[in-house]
């Protein structure tokens, strides 16, 4: 599965399986999954139709409350407490079955 971040996170977060690309380092296969956080949803608004597969899905990275206010508004498919990262693999298995199949 090809996943795009607007934010860096530790690669060793992802299991094998998932192609993990940063977006400003440049990306070479369309995202089945956007990883975005609070300061990149304009961007990612931005360029979700040119880097994005026909389906596919956002997961939001959420600090607090007030991020879940923002992103309610523009669609985002799954949200993750950014303290529960090292549980991101569970959550991309279940956007995946979910949503991808």
């Amino acid at each position: 599965m090809n996943i795009i971040t607007f934010c860096e996170l530790d690669d060793n977060l992802f299991n094998d399986e998932h192609k993990v690309e940063y977006f400003h380092s440049g990306v070479s296969q369309e995202a089945d999954i956007f990883i975005i956080n609070i300061d990149s949803i304009f961007e990612f608004e931005e360029n979700k139709s040119e880097h994005g597969k026909e389906k596919f899905v956002s997961i939001a990275i959420i600090e607090d409350e007030t991020d879940y206010d923002a992103f309610k508004n523009f669609g985002i498919d799954a949200w993750i407490i950014a303290s529960d990262l090292s549980e991101i693999n569970g959550l991309l298995n279940l956007v995946e079955k979910r949503f991808l199949v």
